[in-house]
């Protein structure tokens, strides 16, 4: 009798276990790193940095599965091939009639683009995958002009701790209340681009002259956009509508708790509110009132809760033995909810480092992601910040104030964009 093979397989994090029964064409899932080179990219050498990098990451081989009761990965043997960018931004990676791997990575001219969706990493655990990616590319083209040098990428990770399920490792069995009542926040409407695709405005500042500033209003980066994002998104509030709230979504990187090296999921979402129908709405008493809520939410007490609320989902026993099916339906109405409870979202990846030999072969990096809304993130190389507008609507009235409060106070903003047309030009 011949052996029967052991398919290899693992469970999705308990953050990811919301995204299958979410992702539609409105809203992927998906979101991008890019890294913009000085020299034109090397299809060949990008494989070449590809398959390496693969190794490191066992779980990129993965495709998803559907069980009686969740969704699972299981590994496949899909080849992960480099290819020119022929897609729009954040296409559709999972589909469940469809069996493909959860990410892909592209290239174009001086640019290489990896996409992944977000059940397979958040930001912080997609940027080990493709900083190590960008880390191989140049060490490998670049050879003979660091033949005197010895670059080390600074993640240390082991293949078991990437794969680590961090929600798991710092679960207890603490009740989680949820004494606050939801808000019911101001939406933004209005006509949306045709096909499901996404508008991309990005501001380019000088990160020195952004802390700057930042310092002088005595607030984090973070904060300080926040506070300006909500004006902005203030200005555009029809006057019926004043009274609700804006509140912005804030993703909290939960390695910067806890101990993880995880290249997979292990973040937390705070909401953060300011009704400018009962305050000045002045951009300074904006950032005074965030920086009290962020207090509020930054807590050892708040982290433990946001940990077990993902948690609590693998562990609740009755949830677990509801079919899938049915599971998804109920994952699909808890989505809605939370959709009303936030206008936009701000999430700020931080600086990114890459060792000192390679730095120079690089201009720049960039993230982005999919949205039904209005979704802003933030990342810096070297001096270079950017901050990454993507939108579902037509209209970029938002995104033209918020950039315009930034040079009203003196910061210098240079704008790209994907789309042309008259009223990009007059932003």
């Amino acid at each position: 009798m011949k052996n029967k093979k052991v398919s290899e397989w693992s469970k999705l994090d308990n953050a990811a276990k919301i995204f299958p029964a979410n992702s539609k064409k409105s809203d992927t899932k998906v979101f991008r790193f890019a890294c913009e080179l000085f020299d034109t990219v090397d299809r060949q050498v990008l494989q070449q940095a590809l398959n390496i990098t693969l190794e490191a990451f066992p779980l990129y081989k993965s495709i998803i599965k559907s069980g009686l009761f969740w969704y699972y990965f299981e590994k496949s043997r899909f080849d992960a091939i480099a290819t020119e960018e022929n897609l729009p931004p954040c296409s559709t990676l999972y589909d469940k009639n469809n069996k493909t791997l959860l990410f892909r990575v592209m290239y174009y001219k001086k640019r290489i683009s990896f996409e992944v969706y977000h059940a397979l990493a958040d930001g912080a655990g997609a940027l080990q995958f493709f900083k190590t990616l960008i880390f191989h590319y140049i060490t490998i083209k670049y050879k003979y002009a660091l033949r005197d040098k010895s670059p080390v990428l600074d993640i240390e990770a082991s293949k078991t701790q990437k794969m680590d399920d961090s929600f798991q490792k710092y679960y207890t069995d603490a009740k989680v209340f949820n004494k606050k009542k939801n808000i019911k926040a101001f939406k933004i409407r209005g006509m949306k681009i045709p096909e499901y695709r996404i508008s991309v405005i990005e501001g380019i500042i000088p990160a020195d002259k952004m802390l700057s500033k930042v310092k002088e209003y005595k607030s984090s980066l973070t904060i300080f956009l926040a506070a300006v994002l909500m004006c902005s998104i203030n200005e555009e509030i029809p006057l019926r509508l004043k009274k609700k709230p804006v509140v912005l979504s804030i993703p909290v990187n939960l390695r910067n708790y806890y101990y993880s090296q995880t290249a997979r999921n292990f973040f937390g979402v705070m909401n953060v509110d300011y009704n400018f129908s009962k305050g000045s709405g002045e951009l300074t008493e904006v950032i005074e009132a965030l920086k009290q809520k962020f207090k509020e939410n930054l807590t050892p007490e708040r982290m433990e809760k946001r940990i077990n609320k993902f948690a609590s989902l693998e562990h609740n026993f009755i949830l677990r033995i509801i079919p899938l099916a049915i599971k998804d339906i109920i994952l699909k109405i808890a989505n809605s909810i939370v959709d009303r409870s936030y206008t936009s979202t701000l999430s700020n990846v931080g600086v990114i480092n890459m060792p000192a030999d390679i730095k120079p072969f690089i201009y720049s990096f960039d993230i982005f992601v999919s949205t039904n809304k209005l979704q802003v993130c933030v990342c810096s190389f070297e001096n270079q910040l950017r901050i990454s507008f993507t939108s579902a609507f037509i209209s970029t009235e938002i995104q033209r104030r918020f950039f315009r409060t930034l040079t009203d106070i003196g910061i210098p903003v240079i704008i790209e964009s994907n789309i042309v047309d008259e009223e990009q030009e007059a932003m």
